[in-house]
């Protein structure tokens, strides 16, 4: 390739990875402080309520993915990709502004909850249509040989807009006062709100960039023959060849790798944080140096679908994830179990604080102890309860606050075992891109590819939180109990994909 052309194709690159990455980075920072915006946007009287509520505010942006997909892949498809997803960064960017500026329940009641889902519904539909105009961009600039290669580039920024997102909110937290306690309360009560007001600082640089970019060379040439697409809708979906592409796209990839992804990284959080009950800073730092040691096999595994196929490679990630995630999961638990642990029992320490309510003779009492173990792990426990004037309401139930801070080894095992996890998400998004690109024609492929990876990552991956956090809740007994919805649904696209894919890649449309 000569240098010049070499040359283009890395500034493409470049342009398309800064603005999905922040589109990524707005949409899961949101996910990446659900326990935080439980408390701020619903009622504090059910915290496990108030959780599931979040998680399922957030899996709403995953259910309207698909429609931004539709919507805008079709005008991406008349239009052009440029201008397509330049729009979808401005909508994206705005509504994760305009969350940073919504007042608390305390302050508006259940106006604040719709505000939220309302702007979370937005931020969706932004990236349903942002994603597929991206990695099209980029691929139909690429050769046809390295289209593995260079859209895994685009593949990373999903993974790094979560790094992005879990930097800032630990450099934010941390940076509100230099006594611990304080900047946490500070962070809590309003320093969240500083991660989503900054996405307009990162919204802006990116336009700025975006706005030089040229228009796809392959959607240049369809527009200057009067090739392009009259009818996108009806071209991918009422052509029975497409559609039936479109379904495998869906049942035998999409779907299994939308699982991985989110089971990989998302619900990996969620069950460390509030399964293991691991200190938030650890629970966020593990799973960065995760995200960190694995990001680079998105472009191994990128590149080397160009050299022996997408297909099992794709397969191989998913395979891998339903047979080892219960061993996985459980070695979380494992190593964060206390039970088993040997307790120091000289360094145990309790504090009790007992705050009188206003106009009340009620007493809030708050007990914290702190327990030590001989491998260097501590456990913090604070008991909130109230001591009330008549004696019949003493039967309230206590509200306990666990927390867990790991010792250095136990630490980097739980890294590990996430790093694994990361693996597998690489190995199924890293090819992904040019697997579907090159499933479609280029004058319907915005639309065509950009819906069945909406449905697959966004609807099918995006609820994986929710809906794992949620049977754990019903089958309290079975801390794992959460990992049958993934591991069925990766099960089922293995069993597809290996079926009905071709495991040569369709390039007869370019």
């Amino acid at each position: 390739m000569p240098m010049k052309k070499e040359n283009k194709i890395w500034q493409v690159i470049t342009a398309s990875s800064l603005g999905t990455l922040i589109e990524w980075y707005d949409f899961y920072i949101f996910g990446s402080l659900a326990t935080v915006i439980a408390s701020q946007f619903f009622p504090k009287t059910n915290p496990t309520a108030a959780l599931l509520s979040t998680l399922a505010t957030f899996a709403a942006g995953f259910i309207v993915r698909p429609f931004g997909a539709l919507v805008f892949g079709r005008l991406g498809d008349l239009v052009g990709r440029k201008y397509t997803f330049l729009l979808t960064l401005i909508l994206m960017g705005g509504s994760t502004f305009a969350i940073g500026l919504v007042p608390s329940y305390e302050s508006i009641g259940f106006a604040a909850p719709i505000i939220v889902l309302t702007l979370r519904l937005l931020q969706g539909l932004a990236l349903g249509g942002e994603y597929g105009g991206a990695a099209t961009y980029v691929a139909e600039h690429a050769p046809a040989g390295r289209r593995g290669y260079y859209t895994s580039w685009i593949q990373t920024t999903a993974t790094l807009g979560l790094f992005v997102s879990l930097s800032v909110i630990l450099f934010t937290r941390h940076s509100l006062d230099i006594d611990p306690a304080i900047s946490i309360a500070k962070f809590n009560a309003w320093g969240w709100r500083i991660p989503f007001l900054f996405s307009i600082v990162l919204v802006g640089v990116s336009i700025y960039i975006r706005l030089k970019m040229q228009e796809s060379p392959l959607f240049s040439k369809l527009k200057s023959e009067g090739a392009i697409s009259v009818n996108p809708l009806k071209e991918s979906f009422g052509n029975k060849e497409n559609l039936k592409m479109v379904l495998l796209a869906l049942f035998g990839a999409t779907m299994g790798q939308g699982v991985v992804w989110y089971t990989g990284q998302f619900y990996a959080q969620s069950f460390i944080e509030n399964v293991c009950k691991i200190d938030f800073d650890q629970s966020r730092t593990i799973l960065i140096w995760a995200i960190l040691f694995g990001t680079p096999l998105f472009v191994v595994f990128g590149s080397w679908s160009d050299k022996i196929g997408r297909k099992w490679i794709m397969l191989a990630g998913m395979f891998l994830a339903v047979i080892t995630y219960k061993p996985l999961f459980k070695g979380l638990l494992e190593l964060s179990d206390t039970e088993t642990k040997t307790e120091v029992v000289a360094a145990a320490t309790i504090k009790i604080d007992s705050v009188a309510i206003p106009n009340a003779q009620n007493f809030v009492r708050t007990i914290a102890s702190k327990n030590f173990f001989t491998d260097g792990t501590e456990l913090s426990t604070i008991t909130t309860d109230t001591l009330y004037a008549n004696p019949v309401q003493t039967t309230v139930k206590p509200v306990v606050k666990i927390s867990k801070v790991l010792a250095n080894g136990v630490y980097w095992k739980m890294v590990l075992i996430v790093f694994i996890m990361i693996v597998y998400v690489t190995m199924v998004y890293g090819p992904i891109a040019a697997f579907l690109v090159e499933l479609f024609p280029t004058k319907i492929r915005y639309t065509s590819m950009s819906l069945p990876y909406h449905i697959g990552n966004g609807v099918f991956g995006g609820l994986t939180p929710f809906i794992a956090t949620l049977l754990t809740t019903m089958y309290t007994a079975d801390a794992l109990a959460g990992l049958q919805y993934p591991i069925i649904v990766a099960a089922v696209s293995v069993i597809i994909g290996t079926l009905y894919l071709d495991s040569k890649i369709n390039t007869k449309h370019d």
